[in-house]
């Protein structure tokens, strides 16, 4: 027997059965054939009785079936109660019987027989060699020994009628019989020398046998798998397999064969003694003795097709007789009436067996086949990774590792291959945890520390760009890959999954690409791009300062809107290409189309802009305030992003007074900086045109402080003027001994603001060094102070007298022009009193001549209508005459109404000065302003005010 390529084992547990006492009569040499079903094991005898055995071996029920004749053939109908029965009784045609085993007949107690018939084969009786029949038992099929095939139609289990036919006839004996039922009704037929199948129902029935092999088979040696459909035929080289369309696979087995069973998957094979004549002589001539004995012994063996390996083999004792498969066993029957119980070992056990001997592949085919679950599977992976571990083929090793990875610590296989320094093998079964979804930081920062330590920038790529779901903990595979130094690869991770803070980081603190971060943090949405703006503000505005002041102006003006189109920065196409292609690829820009690729400038480019600007912005628009400090050491782009909010129509006042006061202030530390005269006046009229105008939102004293500071005289000027403060500027410019200052101050403000020339005076006579440098000033300044009768002369020669700059020689045009004009006064002064003195002395006989002599009115016309006098007149004693109707009332009180205005207004002088007795702040500050302070006493005495007043 040749079994080379099959591996043998103890798969099965064998036991001898012991038959009950009143059973062991039943099993000896008159039973003739078995059958089982039902649950229930089948005995026919060679006397035609049917032995009913339960699993414990018991007769519980025996019937005569037929009355003559050996039963051969049997069958249960599984699930249902029936059992055919076909006896033979040469030279007669064998008997073919159905019973009914739920149904038992009174007079005899043996079950109901539903019908029977003789089986014909055409010829002279032969025995009968083979036995099939359907489920239903709607068709039968008997082979004879002659060759012939009969079928047997009809309703057996109701009596109604039966028709046979020779359906195949041959020289060569019926071996076997099978049906296979589907579409169509095939009945497989093995010959001594062939092999065919015959359709006998369905489409193509009617149609001669085809032959399927020129080999035939022995009695017994043929069997049919219900689980493949296919029928197995034992011969002596092989195990072969056929299908309705041909032949199959061969299994093989060199050894004669007398009996095939199936059994579980198994094929059960009794095989008969092969000796060899020369082995026999030559272990006779060594003393063997016994030599028939050891070589003509037969074998009993359990086969795993599949799988090739022998699961039981045995010699027997004594030939077998039959081997038959119930409760869950497999049973043989030798010729002496002993029963042995084959019992399959469970899967555990069987593992173990073949742990014991190293056979790992077959005991993974084996779980497999037993169906158990993956779980199960993968301790035999991983026990099978073990042992190729410890025999130092490790990459076989991690297959199996990679297989059992559900059920696998990690850690177990990882400190193996650490141990060993198997970083190909430990990467391999990283990556597989991280498939897997088992994967920790842990195992995350371990991988990648391998693909650091390999440079394996294609393997880092292809496993952080894997598709599908995040397989790993995001956060640390980006710490790993930027301490690696694989920027891109954190950059494309951080961005793939919305971590676009982390993004800004990695590109602005790692990889130092601020040009691509800017672009970046102007592609996100607006509650995400400001706080990264005012985190790297700084830094963007230090090597990127127009895009990054841009940034803030959009933002701040609230029309900022995230970009859309793909532009890399000019500067990135003098950068090496792979460095571009790289960023391109690896970041996934929000909004972006394709990666990677350059946007063309267009109209309908610029036009989307455009009207994005004019979109009401989307988010809140914080306060300038907020960005001053970003600006720090950047005082040229501070200055443009100021320029552009302040141009911002909607600016609140408290924004507004911030923006200016900080611009104005910039202006004039850029004007502070410049060493060129020309740039630094530049400036410095940009910070005067700021605060021009009257309603300029910065704070007089935030201009008056940062202008001192900056030592910005013109600011300082210009808000002394705006405020009026005209002398302050005048005193500015004396303090400082700008002559030229005071001269000019002088000129423009001197008109409005008289007491600038006394000043003046006093500056131009405080030394000998000011009173050259003012020149001829001081002759036009003692001019307008004579002019306007500032001082009297008097008081200008106690002013220049107090120190010995001014002489007299130099004013004395002035002190001639003054004493002539004094002379001219006090001549017409004289004159003036000589003529009041007549005319009151007039005035005076006047009114002594109205209160004692009679008045004489002549006038004919009426001073009111102009019509002529006619009673009643009324006339007064100035000489005018009314028609009483003209006038409003004619008593003693009555007032002429020509004269009236006149006496109303000496009454109104009076009234004057008796009320302005006291008033002397007010004769003070009108002789402060007077030009004429002479003429004013004199008035003020007219007026009484200077009149002393009596006190009681």
């Amino acid at each position: 027997m040749a079994l080379t390529s099959w591996k043998t084992f103890n798969f099965f547990e064998v036991s001898q059965v012991k038959l009950p006492e009143e059973s062991s009569p039943v099993f000896n040499d008159d039973v003739a054939c078995f059958c089982t079903g039902s649950d229930n094991l089948f005995l026919g005898t060679n006397d035609g009785t049917v032995h009913i055995v339960s699993p414990s071996f018991k007769v519980v029920r025996s019937f005569k079936a037929h009355d003559t004749g050996s039963i051969r053939h049997m069958k249960q109908v599984e699930g249902t109660s029936l059992l055919v029965t076909i006896a033979e009784d040469l030279p007669n045609e064998p008997s073919l019987k159905v019973w009914a085993l739920d149904k038992i007949e009174k007079k005899t107690g043996a079950p109901r027989c539903l019908s029977t018939l003789s089986v014909q084969n055409g010829r002279r009786p032969f025995p009968v060699s083979a036995f099939a029949a359907l489920d239903d038992l709607s068709q039968l099929a008997v082979g004879f020994a002659n060759g012939s095939v009969a079928i047997i139609r009809g309703d057996l289990i109701n009596d109604r009628g039966a028709r046979q036919r020779i359906v195949f006839e041959s020289e060569e004996p019926i071996t076997g019989l099978e049906t296979q039922r589907g579409h169509t009704t095939i009945l497989y037929i093995a010959t001594t020398n062939r092999i065919l199948t015959l359709t006998i129902a369905g489409r193509g029935q009617g149609q001669p046998a085809r032959v399927l092999e020129d080999a035939g088979c022995g009695l017994g040696c043929m069997a049919l798998d219900k689980e493949t459909g296919d029928i197995l035929i034992a011969r002596e080289d092989a195990i072969h397999t056929y299908g309705p369309r041909g032949r199959g696979p061969s299994y093989a087995f060199d050894s004669p064969k007398s009996s095939l069973n199936l059994f579980r998957g198994y094929v059960a094979l009794v095989c008969p003694p092969k000796t060899s004549s020369s082995k026999s002589d030559s272990l006779r001539r060594f003393g063997v003795s016994q030599v028939d004995d050891i070589f003509n012994t037969p074998t009993f063996t359990l086969l795993d097709t599949d799988l090739k390996f022998i699961a039981h083999s045995e010699a027997l004792v004594s030939p077998a007789k039959s081997v038959f498969a119930i409760w869950g066993d497999l049973f043989l029957m030798t010729l002496d009436g002993k029963i042995y119980r084959y019992h399959e070992k469970n899967l555990q056990q069987k593992l173990e067996i073949l742990y014991q001997r190293n056979l790992y592949i077959l005991a993974i085919n084996l779980a497999q086949k037993a169906g158990v679950d993956t779980l199960q599977q993968n301790v035999i992976f991983r026990k099978y990774g073990d042992y190729l571990y410890q025999k130092g083929d490790y990459d076989t090793a991690m297959q199996q590792y990679l297989r059992a990875i559900d059920n696998t610590e990690p850690s177990q296989v990882i400190r193996k291959f650490l141990d060993t320094q198997r970083i190909h093998n430990l990467i391999e079964y990283l990556e597989e945890l991280h498939d897997h979804e088992r994967a920790t930081a842990d195992h995350t920062t371990l991988l990648l520390n391998c693909y650091a330590k390999l440079k394996d920038t294609s393997k880092l790529d292809s496993f952080i760009k894997a598709p599908g779901e995040l397989k790993f903990d995001l956060e640390t595979a980006i710490a790993m890959c930027r301490q690696g130094g694989y920027f891109e690869q954190a950059a494309y991770l951080a961005t793939k999954h919305g971590e676009n803070d982390m993004v800004v980081d990695i590109l602005i603190e790692d990889s130092k690409k601020y040009a691509e971060a800017l672009e970046y943090i102007w592609r996100l949405d607006p509650e995400v791009a400001y706080p990264n703006l005012m985190k790297y503000a700084r830094v963007l505005l230090g090597h990127c300062p127009r895009e990054t002041t841009q940034l803030f102006i959009d933002y701040y003006t609230g029309r900022y809107r995230p970009k859309k189109e793909v532009e890399l920065p000019a500067k990135a196409e003098t950068q090496p290409a792979n460095a571009v292609q790289n960023l391109a690829a690896l970041l996934p820009l929000p909004y972006v189309g394709t990666a990677g690729t350059k946007a063309q400038p267009s109209e309908a480019k610029v036009a989307s802009e455009e009207e994005n600007r004019d979109k009401t912005p989307t988010y809140e628009i914080p306060k300038p305030r907020t960005a001053f400090s970003a600006f720090v050491d950047h005082p040229d782009e501070f200055i443009v992003f100021l320029e552009a909010l302040i141009k911002q129509e909607s600016l609140k006042k408290e924004e507004k007074i911030d923006l200016y006061t900080t611009l104005f202030e910039m202006y004039l530390d850029t004007a502070k900086r410049k060493k060129d005269e020309s740039e630094r006046q530049e400036w410095e009229n940009k910070a005067k045109k700021l605060i021009e105008g009257k309603d300029i939102p910065i704070s007089t004293s935030n201009v008056l402080l940062l202008s001192d500071l900056s030592n910005f005289r013109e600011g300082t000027t210009l808000v002394k003027e705006q405020e009026g403060l005209r002398s302050d500027i005048f005193r500015s410019y004396t303090a400082a001994k700008d002559t030229q200052g005071v001269i000019r101050a002088l000129r423009k403000y001197g008109p409005e603001e008289p007491q600038l020339y006394i000043d003046a005076l006093a500056y131009f006579a405080s030394s000998p060094k000011i009173l050259e440098e003012a020149g001829n000033e001081l002759n036009a300044v003692l001019r307008k102070i004579d002019e306007d009768g500032l001082m009297a002369p008097l008081q200008v020669i106690q002013a220049l007298s107090n120190n010995a700059v001014v002489t007299m020689g130099m004013i004395k045009k002035y002190l001639r022009d003054n004493i002539e004009r004094e002379r001219k006064e006090i001549s017409t002064n004289r004159r003036l009193i000589s003529s009041y003195s007549s005319e009151t002395e007039s005035k005076k006989k006047e009114i002594e001549e109205l209160g004692t002599k009679p008045v004489v009115f002549q006038a004919r016309r009426c001073m009111s209508c102009g019509g002529s006098l006619d009673l009643p007149v009324v006339h007064f004693l100035c000489k005018h005459s009314f028609h009483q109707r003209c006038l409003d009332r004619a008593d003693e009180d009555a007032e002429c109404p020509v004269c009236a205005p006149q006496h109303a207004t000496i009454k109104a002088i009076r009234k004057r000065q008796v009320e302005s007795a006291d008033q002397h702040d007010l004769f003070n500050s009108e002789l402060h302003r007077s030009r004429d302070r002479f003429g004013l006493i004199s008035e003020f005495f007219g007026r009484g005010v200077m009149r002393p007043q009596k006190t009681e």
